[in-house]
Protein backbone atom coordinates (compact mmCIF):
# COMPACT_ATOMS: atom_id res chain seq x y z
CA UNK A 1 0.00 0.00 0.00
CA UNK A 2 1.36 3.40 -1.00
CA UNK A 3 0.78 5.93 1.75
CA UNK A 4 -0.09 9.54 0.93
CA UNK A 5 1.34 12.54 2.73
CA UNK A 6 -1.30 14.42 4.70
CA UNK A 7 -1.12 18.02 3.49
CA UNK A 8 -2.10 20.15 6.47
CA UNK A 9 -0.90 23.58 7.52
CA UNK A 10 -1.72 27.18 8.35
CA UNK A 11 -1.21 30.72 7.13
CA UNK A 12 2.33 31.87 7.96
CA UNK A 13 3.85 35.34 8.26
CA UNK A 14 6.55 36.37 5.77
CA UNK A 15 8.07 38.84 8.24
CA UNK A 16 11.84 38.74 7.82
CA UNK A 17 11.65 37.03 4.43
CA UNK A 18 9.66 34.45 2.49
CA UNK A 19 12.00 31.71 3.70
CA UNK A 20 11.01 32.50 7.31
CA UNK A 21 7.42 31.48 6.53
CA UNK A 22 8.67 27.99 5.70
CA UNK A 23 10.74 27.66 8.87
CA UNK A 24 7.79 28.89 10.95
CA UNK A 25 5.55 26.30 9.33
CA UNK A 26 8.10 23.55 9.90
CA UNK A 27 8.33 24.48 13.58
CA UNK A 28 4.74 23.32 14.17
CA UNK A 29 4.66 20.38 11.77
CA UNK A 30 3.00 21.96 8.73
CA UNK A 31 3.32 20.06 5.45
CA UNK A 32 1.72 22.89 3.47
CA UNK A 33 1.37 26.61 4.25
CA UNK A 34 -0.27 29.76 2.95
CA UNK A 35 1.41 33.17 2.72
CA UNK A 36 0.82 36.68 1.47
CA UNK A 37 3.30 37.71 -1.21
CA UNK A 38 3.52 41.22 0.27
CA UNK A 39 1.95 43.29 3.03
CA UNK A 40 -1.78 42.66 3.04
CA UNK A 41 -2.39 46.31 3.92
CA UNK A 42 -0.69 47.78 0.84
CA UNK A 43 -1.66 47.87 -2.82
CA UNK A 44 1.85 47.44 -4.16
CA UNK A 45 5.29 46.25 -3.07
CA UNK A 46 8.88 46.79 -4.13
CA UNK A 47 10.17 44.22 -6.66
CA UNK A 48 11.70 41.03 -5.29
CA UNK A 49 15.47 40.85 -5.40
CA UNK A 50 17.34 37.92 -6.94
CA UNK A 51 18.74 37.16 -3.50
CA UNK A 52 15.26 36.95 -1.95
CA UNK A 53 14.07 34.65 -4.70
CA UNK A 54 17.12 32.39 -4.47
CA UNK A 55 17.00 32.22 -0.65
CA UNK A 56 13.33 31.27 -0.71
CA UNK A 57 13.75 28.65 -3.43
CA UNK A 58 16.73 27.07 -1.65
CA UNK A 59 14.79 26.89 1.62
CA UNK A 60 11.69 25.52 -0.12
CA UNK A 61 13.64 22.85 -1.99
CA UNK A 62 15.03 21.47 1.28
CA UNK A 63 11.70 21.61 3.13
CA UNK A 64 9.01 18.97 3.61
CA UNK A 65 6.45 21.73 3.10
CA UNK A 66 4.93 21.40 -0.35
CA UNK A 67 3.02 23.12 -1.79
CA UNK A 68 3.21 26.70 -0.59
CA UNK A 69 -0.03 28.55 -1.42
CA UNK A 70 -0.28 32.34 -1.73
CA UNK A 71 -3.30 34.48 -0.91
CA UNK A 72 -3.94 37.79 -2.67
CA UNK A 73 -4.42 40.97 -0.67
CA UNK A 74 -7.91 41.57 0.70
CA UNK A 75 -7.75 45.06 -0.85
CA UNK A 76 -8.04 43.53 -4.33
CA UNK A 77 -11.49 43.71 -5.93
CA UNK A 78 -11.24 42.97 -9.65
CA UNK A 79 -15.04 43.18 -9.92
CA UNK A 80 -15.25 46.78 -8.70
CA UNK A 81 -17.35 49.26 -10.65
CA UNK A 82 -15.17 52.13 -9.45
CA UNK A 83 -12.56 52.81 -12.12
CA UNK A 84 -9.76 53.76 -9.71
CA UNK A 85 -10.36 50.81 -7.41
CA UNK A 86 -10.53 48.41 -10.34
CA UNK A 87 -7.30 49.74 -11.87
CA UNK A 88 -5.49 49.46 -8.54
CA UNK A 89 -6.92 45.97 -8.00
CA UNK A 90 -5.95 44.73 -11.46
CA UNK A 91 -2.42 46.10 -11.10
CA UNK A 92 -2.00 44.70 -7.59
CA UNK A 93 -3.36 41.30 -8.63
CA UNK A 94 -1.00 41.14 -11.61
CA UNK A 95 1.91 42.07 -9.36
CA UNK A 96 1.05 39.26 -6.93
CA UNK A 97 0.70 36.73 -9.75
CA UNK A 98 4.11 37.80 -11.05
CA UNK A 99 5.66 37.41 -7.58
CA UNK A 100 4.18 33.90 -7.29
CA UNK A 101 5.70 32.96 -10.63
CA UNK A 102 9.08 34.37 -9.63
CA UNK A 103 9.02 32.29 -6.44
CA UNK A 104 7.61 29.17 -8.09
CA UNK A 105 4.41 29.22 -5.99
CA UNK A 106 1.81 27.07 -7.79
CA UNK A 107 -1.42 28.60 -6.43
CA UNK A 108 -2.66 32.14 -5.79
CA UNK A 109 -5.99 32.30 -3.92
CA UNK A 110 -8.18 35.33 -4.61
CA UNK A 111 -11.59 36.51 -3.43
CA UNK A 112 -13.55 36.75 -6.72
CA UNK A 113 -14.85 40.29 -6.22
CA UNK A 114 -17.64 42.52 -4.97
CA UNK A 115 -20.22 44.19 -7.20
CA UNK A 116 -21.24 47.05 -4.91
CA UNK A 117 -24.52 48.77 -5.76
CA UNK A 118 -23.89 49.96 -9.32
CA UNK A 119 -23.23 46.63 -11.06
CA UNK A 120 -25.50 43.64 -11.50
CA UNK A 121 -24.19 40.22 -10.52
CA UNK A 122 -23.82 39.28 -14.20
CA UNK A 123 -21.93 42.48 -15.03
CA UNK A 124 -19.60 41.99 -12.08
CA UNK A 125 -18.85 38.36 -12.99
CA UNK A 126 -18.04 39.48 -16.55
CA UNK A 127 -15.69 42.16 -15.23
CA UNK A 128 -13.92 39.61 -12.99
CA UNK A 129 -13.58 37.13 -15.84
CA UNK A 130 -12.29 39.77 -18.27
CA UNK A 131 -9.71 40.98 -15.74
CA UNK A 132 -8.50 37.45 -15.11
CA UNK A 133 -8.11 36.80 -18.83
CA UNK A 134 -6.32 40.11 -19.44
CA UNK A 135 -3.91 39.31 -16.61
CA UNK A 136 -3.23 35.78 -17.86
CA UNK A 137 -2.58 37.14 -21.36
CA UNK A 138 0.06 39.53 -19.98
CA UNK A 139 1.58 36.99 -17.59
CA UNK A 140 1.87 33.53 -19.12
CA UNK A 141 3.11 30.97 -16.63
CA UNK A 142 2.30 28.01 -14.44
CA UNK A 143 0.78 29.67 -11.36
CA UNK A 144 -2.93 28.85 -11.11
CA UNK A 145 -5.41 31.38 -9.68
CA UNK A 146 -7.86 29.81 -7.24
CA UNK A 147 -11.24 31.47 -6.84
CA UNK A 148 -12.25 31.21 -3.19
CA UNK A 149 -15.77 30.25 -2.15
CA UNK A 150 -17.22 33.18 -0.21
CA UNK A 151 -19.75 33.69 2.58
CA UNK A 152 -21.77 36.24 0.61
CA UNK A 153 -21.21 39.07 3.06
CA UNK A 154 -22.15 42.47 1.65
CA UNK A 155 -22.05 42.31 -2.14
CA UNK A 156 -19.24 39.72 -2.35
CA UNK A 157 -19.71 37.18 -5.14
CA UNK A 158 -18.56 33.57 -5.12
CA UNK A 159 -20.95 32.40 -2.41
CA UNK A 160 -22.85 30.19 -4.84
CA UNK A 161 -21.18 27.40 -6.80
CA UNK A 162 -23.05 28.64 -9.87
CA UNK A 163 -21.25 32.00 -9.70
CA UNK A 164 -17.85 30.32 -9.74
CA UNK A 165 -18.98 28.02 -12.56
CA UNK A 166 -19.92 31.07 -14.64
CA UNK A 167 -16.40 32.47 -14.20
CA UNK A 168 -14.98 29.17 -15.46
CA UNK A 169 -17.32 29.13 -18.43
CA UNK A 170 -16.37 32.68 -19.43
CA UNK A 171 -12.61 32.19 -19.06
CA UNK A 172 -10.37 31.73 -22.08
CA UNK A 173 -7.66 30.35 -19.77
CA UNK A 174 -9.46 27.50 -18.03
CA UNK A 175 -6.19 25.71 -17.29
CA UNK A 176 -5.09 28.70 -15.17
CA UNK A 177 -8.20 28.77 -12.94
CA UNK A 178 -9.14 26.55 -9.99
CA UNK A 179 -11.11 26.68 -6.72
CA UNK A 180 -10.21 27.06 -3.06
CA UNK A 181 -13.11 25.90 -0.87
CA UNK A 182 -13.45 27.55 2.54
CA UNK A 183 -15.53 25.51 5.02
CA UNK A 184 -16.59 28.56 7.05
CA UNK A 185 -17.58 30.51 3.96
CA UNK A 186 -19.73 27.83 2.34
CA UNK A 187 -21.44 27.13 5.69
CA UNK A 188 -22.21 30.84 6.17
CA UNK A 189 -23.44 30.93 2.57
CA UNK A 190 -26.02 28.24 3.39
CA UNK A 191 -24.36 24.94 2.51
CA UNK A 192 -24.83 22.48 5.38
CA UNK A 193 -22.81 19.27 5.55
CA UNK A 194 -22.85 17.83 9.08
CA UNK A 195 -24.48 14.51 8.15
CA UNK A 196 -23.23 11.92 5.68
CA UNK A 197 -26.25 12.55 3.45
CA UNK A 198 -25.84 16.34 3.43
CA UNK A 199 -22.09 15.97 2.94
CA UNK A 200 -22.49 13.77 -0.14
CA UNK A 201 -25.16 16.13 -1.48
CA UNK A 202 -22.75 19.07 -1.10
CA UNK A 203 -20.00 17.39 -3.10
CA UNK A 204 -22.44 16.08 -5.70
CA UNK A 205 -23.53 19.69 -6.23
CA UNK A 206 -19.95 20.90 -6.40
CA UNK A 207 -18.99 18.21 -8.89
CA UNK A 208 -22.03 18.78 -11.08
CA UNK A 209 -21.81 22.58 -11.11
CA UNK A 210 -18.03 23.19 -10.98
CA UNK A 211 -16.24 19.84 -11.16
CA UNK A 212 -14.19 18.18 -8.43
CA UNK A 213 -11.15 18.31 -10.72
CA UNK A 214 -11.09 22.09 -10.22
CA UNK A 215 -10.75 21.83 -6.42
CA UNK A 216 -7.08 22.50 -5.61
CA UNK A 217 -6.97 23.79 -2.00
CA UNK A 218 -9.21 23.83 1.10
CA UNK A 219 -9.40 26.34 3.93
CA UNK A 220 -10.55 24.48 7.05
CA UNK A 221 -12.20 26.96 9.43
CA UNK A 222 -15.10 26.70 11.84
CA UNK A 223 -17.75 29.42 11.85
CA UNK A 224 -18.81 31.77 14.64
CA UNK A 225 -22.12 32.40 12.86
CA UNK A 226 -25.02 30.16 11.88
CA UNK A 227 -25.48 28.38 8.56
CA UNK A 228 -26.90 30.80 6.00
CA UNK A 229 -25.96 33.88 8.03
CA UNK A 230 -23.83 35.24 5.15
CA UNK A 231 -21.41 36.50 7.82
CA UNK A 232 -17.71 35.58 7.53
CA UNK A 233 -16.31 34.96 11.03
CA UNK A 234 -13.80 32.16 11.53
CA UNK A 235 -13.64 30.08 14.71
CA UNK A 236 -11.46 27.33 16.18
CA UNK A 237 -12.08 23.81 14.90
CA UNK A 238 -14.91 22.26 16.92
CA UNK A 239 -15.77 25.48 18.77
CA UNK A 240 -18.03 27.04 16.16
CA UNK A 241 -21.39 26.30 14.58
CA UNK A 242 -20.22 23.84 11.91
CA UNK A 243 -19.58 20.91 14.23
CA UNK A 244 -16.82 18.31 14.38
CA UNK A 245 -18.75 15.75 12.32
CA UNK A 246 -18.39 17.94 9.21
CA UNK A 247 -14.62 18.14 9.63
CA UNK A 248 -14.44 14.41 10.37
CA UNK A 249 -16.15 13.70 7.04
CA UNK A 250 -13.65 15.92 5.21
CA UNK A 251 -10.56 14.54 6.96
CA UNK A 252 -11.58 10.94 6.16
CA UNK A 253 -12.61 11.56 2.56
CA UNK A 254 -10.07 9.70 0.40
CA UNK A 255 -10.87 11.97 -2.55
CA UNK A 256 -9.23 14.83 -0.68
CA UNK A 257 -6.15 13.19 0.84
CA UNK A 258 -4.02 14.93 -1.81
CA UNK A 259 -5.69 18.33 -1.39
CA UNK A 260 -3.72 20.91 0.68
CA UNK A 261 -5.78 21.80 3.77
CA UNK A 262 -4.95 25.13 5.39
CA UNK A 263 -6.42 26.56 8.59
CA UNK A 264 -7.09 30.28 9.07
CA UNK A 265 -8.42 29.98 12.61
CA UNK A 266 -8.03 32.68 15.32
CA UNK A 267 -4.59 32.76 16.90
CA UNK A 268 -2.33 34.66 19.25
CA UNK A 269 0.72 32.61 18.28
CA UNK A 270 1.75 29.42 16.47
CA UNK A 271 0.65 27.19 19.35
CA UNK A 272 -2.96 28.02 18.45
CA UNK A 273 -2.36 26.76 14.90
CA UNK A 274 -0.79 23.58 16.26
CA UNK A 275 -3.76 23.01 18.57
CA UNK A 276 -6.25 23.39 15.71
CA UNK A 277 -4.26 21.11 13.40
CA UNK A 278 -4.14 18.47 16.13
CA UNK A 279 -7.91 18.77 16.52
CA UNK A 280 -8.24 17.85 12.85
CA UNK A 281 -5.73 14.98 13.08
CA UNK A 282 -7.72 13.43 15.92
CA UNK A 283 -10.74 13.16 13.62
CA UNK A 284 -8.96 10.80 11.21
CA UNK A 285 -9.96 7.19 11.82
CA UNK A 286 -7.26 4.67 12.74
CA UNK A 287 -7.91 2.88 9.46
CA UNK A 288 -7.22 6.03 7.45
CA UNK A 289 -4.24 7.03 9.58
CA UNK A 290 -2.58 3.84 8.34
CA UNK A 291 -3.00 5.12 4.77
CA UNK A 292 -1.39 8.48 5.48
CA UNK A 293 2.05 9.81 6.36
CA UNK A 294 1.35 12.27 9.17
CA UNK A 295 3.94 14.59 10.72
CA UNK A 296 4.74 13.15 14.17
CA UNK A 297 4.51 16.58 15.78
CA UNK A 298 0.79 16.65 14.95
CA UNK A 299 0.07 13.26 16.50
CA UNK A 300 1.57 14.03 19.91
CA UNK A 301 -0.83 14.54 22.77
CA UNK A 302 -1.64 18.14 23.62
Amino acid sequence: MIKKHLLLGAHMSIAGGFDKAITRGESIGCTTIQVFTKSNRQWYARPLTEEEIETYKNTASQSSINPVVAHASYLVNIGSADKTTHEKSAKSFAEELHRCQQLGIPYLVIHPGSCGTSLSEKECLKKISDTLDETFAKLPGKTMVLLETMAGQGSNLGYQFEQLAELFQQSEYKNRVGVCLDTCHIFAAGYKYDTKQEYEKLWDQFDTIIGLNHLKVMHLNDSKKECGSRVDRHDDIGKGKIGLESFKLIMNDKRFFDIPKIIETPRKDLTDDLRNMRSLIQLITKENQKKLIINEMLTKKK
